[in-house]
């Protein structure tokens, strides 16, 4: 009975002391105020969309809702063949404002690179082509960037809900407003208690430009390795994050409704395929941040417990199980009714702990609250996918986009001994990532 004793009350702090101070965080959390005589405007600031797409309506509306928050300019990167047909729809839609160039595969960081050398701008922002901005977007984002020491800059995302969806479309989106929701809880929270966060999320997100144009930021971003085995060009705004965590940049999240981005997620069963790319992606980053830089444990040690670990420790339908037999075996020795009021409090606080910090959802969204019990079916189904995840970090397919994927292979391939001959020439040390 000692020894379950102590094992509970271990594994019940272990995962829920998390949940109670990130509560705290999150209430407490306020944004960087926007400065009364800022330094920085929205002229300060160019906007670069890599993008598959040369032309369709949700691009289009992309890119009017960046217009409106009115930029130095915008560049468009795409691929292959839709740089001309992008060209000639911006001239009939006459945006003066907006840049086009293109890559010859589809690559996101190959997209970005591409950008970097036309920006001439202090400030660069990076949007997915499926993003809606508030046209108050850009003061927020810039007020953290007055001051030298931060380096980059993040903004709260929320769904853009389907108009009249059916009850299947219904489901996934509210699946996918729940992952969300979740993210900006645990960025908020984290980022008021010591300064971290999971990832500075690359659909919306504000860097120097002095940082991304430094050649070796530029070699590193393009020769990263994973395992000492692959070159990965997946991933980048993990990627981004660690090297400014890793040279001391400060980092900020502007948690606030006029900083708010709208975004898409798949509402149909696509959605499943987008919950294994983003844990695979979260196992890669989150090793190598833990075991290979290791700068996180002294610059954002709460964060590291929160976030970081999860992904190694957190297995929702494990924790509860065990959680309930070390329980059960601890109140061997009390009287039934006290035993059974004991349990009814842990699976009732169990039930809390799954709700509550999602409460600003079910706010909004009352309706949704009926939907409850799949989110914490789908918590418990997410273990698998987090598994499998594990059990396959070689692969980097999105499976979800048209065209996302007819240049896969470059994004996880093996290096060649010649390749790693000229790392060791250069001074690099592989361990997990470059």
């Amino acid at each position: 009975m000692f020894y379950c004793h102590h094992v509970f009350v271990s594994f019940f702090l272990y995962r829920y002391l998390r949940l109670a101070v990130n509560l705290l965080g999150f209430c407490m959390h306020r944004p960087i105020p926007i400065p009364e005589n800022p330094r920085l405007t929205s002229q300060n600031v160019t906007v670069v969309i890599p993008s598959l797409q040369g032309d369709g309506g949700e691009l289009w509306d992309t890119i009017r809702s960046i217009l409106a928050t009115e930029p130095s300019e915008i560049i468009l990167v795409t691929v292959g063949a839709q740089e001309q047909h992008a060209k000639k729809v911006l001239k009939e839609l006459n945006l003066s404002k907006v840049r086009i160039y293109s890559v010859s595969q589809p690559n996101k960081r190959r997209q970005m690179v591409r950008a970097i050398p036309e920006i001439q701008t202090d400030i660069t922002i990076f949007a997915d082509d499926d993003v809606t901005w508030p046209s108050t977007l850009l003061p927020w984002m810039l007020a953290p960037l007055e001051d030298e020491r931060y380096g980059g800059v993040g903004t709260n995302q929320r769904l853009r809900r389907a108009q009249c969806p059916n009850l299947q479309q219904r489901v996934w989106g509210y699946l996918g407003a729940l992952y969300l929701e979740r993210r900006n809880f645990d960025c908020a929270s984290c980022m008021f208690v010591d300064g971290g966060l999971p990832c500075l999320s690359g659909r919306t997100v504000a860097y120097r430009t002095s940082i991304l144009r430094d050649p070796e930021f530029t070699y590193e971003f393009t020769h990263e390795e994973w395992l000492g085995q692959y070159q990965l060009n997946a991933d980048d705004d993990n990627f981004i994050t660690r090297w400014l965590i890793s040279h001391g940049q400060k980092i900020s999240y502007q948690h606030h409704k006029q900083a708010e981005v709208l975004t898409t997620l798949e509402d149909n069963p696509k959605f499943l395929k987008q919950c294994l790319r983003w844990s695979r992606s979260n196992w890669r980053s989150n090793i190598t941040s833990m075991f290979c830089d290791r700068h996180i444990w002294r610059h954002q040690p709460w964060s590291t417990y929160a976030v970081y670990l999860t992904t190694v420790s957190h297995w929702a339908f494990v924790w509860d199980t065990l959680l309930i037999y070390f329980f059960l075996d601890m109140a061997k020795p009390w009287q039934s009714d006290t035993r059974d009021i004991g349990l009814a409090m842990l699976v009732g606080w169990m039930f809390l702990s799954k709700f509550v910090k999602l409460l600003g959802h079910y706010i909004r969204y009352p309706g949704d609250f009926f939907l409850l019990p799949v989110s914490i079916g789908f918590g418990y189904l997410h273990g698998l996918i987090k598994g499998y995840a594990m059990l396959s970090l070689n692969v980097t397919a999105w499976g979800s986009r048209e065209g996302a994927d007819d240049d896969d292979a470059y994004r996880m391939r093996r290096v060649s001994q010649k390749h790693h001959e000229a790392l060791a020439f250069r001074g690099a040390t592989v361990c997990c990532t470059q």
